[in-house]
């Protein structure tokens, strides 16, 4: 049989990361296979959607891997204005579900622009300390701009009310201004700050509900039919599933319908009530395979933008995969932080897939470079 060989493939193809790519369609097959057990054995409502969904956004996603690494720093702030233009969209105009506006609905889709500004808020903290002086690093000039930048789109979502992407925002602003190197005494100060001003924000800023989550995280079991509800039964399927798991489509937490949001938030349980610590293993593998190689493509990139958002890209998806893994396991409040490619939901695959795409672009950015 003939090789393929250079003059057959297109230029543009072979340069592709294309062990990322298969990683990432193995993460996303795996996910398809949760959603079709969760429905029962059946593609509806839940896997064939997504897995069209998959698709082409990882189309999408090869897509932006060609757009150059200049057009992501010049576009930084326009994006970030954009973002937040939609979020004050929400609030006037958004759709509400689940008792909380958080869409604009577009008629071909309902998109969430809070999950948006995860990757815009990492591109708009790289850009900034990129074009700020390097004598001005360790003054607090380097502070209070990105504070603004981070609060405002922030103080938005929590409008919606969106505790856990609120969050998600904050923690990927934070990691660049850390790995900007601006001096840890001003963390420090903030931490601080935050530690005192906690207790007020529980008691007077969050919503009941979320005041409620927060505190039954300590405990679950003393409201088992109440608020400790969805932690409870998620235990139950993770523990019950032991190593090996009970097997596919032979759960019964999601099945028999006791699993809240078994297809989302909680997708991790009805995976591992059917796979096991094996299955459970295999994801935090994976998932740690491609953090790693967003990693290595900030250590490569040659440019201080480069390094910075490939740093908090990555740095995104950890977040993603820990908090949502954590807050399964009961070992962090319910803050509705979806699994990348395993949870049902449009705008979470997209927003991975954006995050996927600007990895692949400072990549291809730096070998063209080291290639020069």
């Amino acid at each position: 049989m003939a090789s393929i060989g250079p003059g057959i493939v297109p230029q543009p193809l072979m340069q592709l990361p294309w062990r990322v790519i298969l990683l990432v369609l193995a993460i996303g097959s795996f996910g398809l296979v949760v959603l079709y057990s969760a429905a029962g054995g059946h593609v509806q409502p839940w896997a064939f959607s997504q897995g069209v969904r998959f698709l082409a956004f990882l189309v999408m996603a090869i897509g932006l891997s060609r757009v150059p690494e200049s057009f992501w720093a010049l576009s930084a702030f326009p994006i970030y204005a954009v973002i937040v233009i939609m979020l004050v969209g929400v609030e006037a105009l958004g759709a509400v579900a689940g008792g909380s506006q958080r869409w604009l609905d577009l008629g071909i889709i309902r998109l969430q622009p809070s999950e948006l500004m995860k990757p815009a808020i990492v591109l708009t903290m790289a850009r900034f300390y990129e074009i700020l002086p390097a004598a001005e690093i360790r003054k607090f000039g380097a502070i209070w701009p990105a504070a603004v930048l981070i609060g405002l789109p922030a103080g938005l979502v929590m409008l919606q009310p969106d505790l856990g992407t609120a969050l998600m925002i904050t923690g990927c602003g934070v990691m660049v201004v850390f790995l900007a190197g601006v001096p840890l005494r001003l963390f420090i100060g903030g931490a601080l700050a935050l530690a005192v001003s906690a207790p007020l924000a529980v008691n007077f800023v969050l919503h009941d509900y979320q005041r409620n989550r927060v505190l039954i995280f300590m405990n679950p079991e003393s409201d088992p039919l109440g608020t400790g509800y969805h932690i409870t039964q998620s235990k139950i399927a993770i523990g019950s599933g032991g190593i090996f798991g009970k097997g596919f489509l032979n759960g019964t937490q999601s099945h028999l319908d006791y699993l809240p949001e078994g297809q989302t938030d909680f997708a991790l349980a009805t995976m591992m009530e059917e796979w096991g610590l094996m299955g459970g293993v295999f994801l935090i593998l994976t998932f740690g395979a491609l953090i790693w190689w967003g990693i290595g493509v900030s250590l490569r990139a040659k440019s201080r933008f480069g390094r910075l958002t490939a740093a908090g890209l990555s740095g995104t998806i950890f977040l993603y995969v820990s908090i949502n893994m954590a807050m399964v396991m009961g070992l962090a409040p319910v803050v509705g932080v979806p699994l990348p490619l395993i949870s049902f939901g449009g705008t979470a695959v997209m927003t991975f897939m954006i995050c996927l795409g600007i990895l692949m672009s400072i990549d291809r950015e730096s070998r063209r470079v080291q290639r020069w």
